[in-house]
């Protein structure tokens, strides 16, 4: 839990949104930040580990001029039973151990924002409460009876596929509408281009300036960095770049060097027949890969997928169904135009919200 207004570790990297990059993505995604940060609405930020959904949390507290503080919890991270607790606070003798009252997250965040990482990772009977809580603007502390008013903006993220955890049973539909009025979908770092290298460049120089050197990148950093697909995206270059930047004896930094132990590519050998995981992946990156190839080794023959996968023909429908959605929700991504028209739809629904 982080309850401070100071700078992330990228913040004034690249304007006040702290984002560093260049792609038609992130520049899109900053317009749209800026806009959506100075109304009410919630943001839901769906992306894969590690590509930075804290850091638009945080782009969107700063952008939005809130004077109370920034919290961030995992929702993950936090014991079922008590995060409860956690987030609406407790009054005293609510439990053996409750010596005294105390103000939860959401009280924490008051004139401020909230922000619930992994949000699929609340227990479905608090998600209730949850939505009860955005809907009345108002919480009731664990063993409490009277309601607490509260200004707290919400913003909530995801690594998994929200359409998907909500056919799994992880997220509630109507807390899903709630939380998602404003939806921004990270890109994963593979398909950022050149952001990877100036993301490299960056960590190296924040490095330089803790530890009073000069380092600097190796020739060959660049199709180094280029030539790796990156399944921990931003959090794991930036550990690639600092194991880099321990390992080196002189100035030059040299990422084939770390990547002994951390780039780990696909096998030479992989064929039709074989599927390559790498550590890193998403449980939904593995399920979708495992899928292609088990349809492509059997031309695309659903039942027999099916079969050997061990699941229904309509799970293998479900999830075929689910990757287009995601493909078409992507697209705005590819290029100015579609980028265009994704900030038309939540223009449109901005004007609504502030109408």
């Amino acid at each position: 839990m982080d309850n401070d207004t100071s700078p992330h570790p990228l913040a004034g990297s690249c304007g006040p949104t702290g984002m560093v990059g260049r792609c038609a993505a992130i520049r899109g995604l900053q317009e749209d930040l800026a806009r959506v940060a100075t109304t009410p609405a919630s943001v839901l930020v769906a992306g894969e580990s590690g590509t930075g959904k804290e850091l638009v949390a945080h782009a969107v507290h700063v952008l939005s001029g809130r004077q109370g503080e920034f919290v961030a919890v995992n929702c993950g991270a936090i014991a079922p039973d008590l995060l409860a607790s956690h987030l609406f606070g407790h009054e005293r003798g609510s439990f053996t151990g409750a010596a005294a009252r105390h103000a939860g997250f959401f009280e924490q965040a008051h004139r401020g924002t909230l922000f619930l990482d992994e949000i699929t990772e609340m227990p479905a009977a608090l998600q209730v409460y949850l939505l009860r809580a955005l809907e009345t603007g108002t919480i009731t502390r664990v063993g409490g009876t009277g309601s607490v008013a509260l200004d707290t903006r919400i913003v909530a993220a995801t690594n998994r596929d929200p359409a998907e955890a909500i056919d799994d049973g992880l997220l509630r539909e109507d807390l899903f509408y709630r939380l998602a009025e404003f939806i921004v979908e990270l890109p994963p770092l593979r398909g950022r281009g050149d952001d990877a290298v100036l993301l490299a460049q960056h960590f190296l120089d924040a490095l330089n300036e803790e530890y009073g050197s000069r380092k600097r990148l190796d020739p060959d950093a660049t199709a180094e960095i280029l030539r790796y697909d990156w399944p921990g995206n931003i959090r794991e270059l930036r550990s690639v770049v600092q194991r880099a930047f321990i390992l080196s004896d002189g100035d030059v930094v040299s990422i084939r060097d770390a990547g002994r132990h951390a780039l780990r590519r696909r096998a030479a050998d992989e064929d039709a027949s074989t599927v390559v995981f790498n550590v890193g992946m998403t449980y939904a990156e593995v399920q979708q890969e495992m899928l292609r190839k088990t349809l492509a080794y059997f031309d695309n023959d659903k039942t027999r997928t099916a079969r050997t996968l061990g699941v229904s023909v309509r799970t293998i429908h479900n999830q075929l169904a689910r990757e287009q959605r995601g493909a078409r929700r992507a697209a705005p991504e590819t290029g100015d135009s579609g980028t265009t028209a994704h900030r038309r739809r939540n223009d449109d629904d901005l004007r609504a919200l502030t109408a």
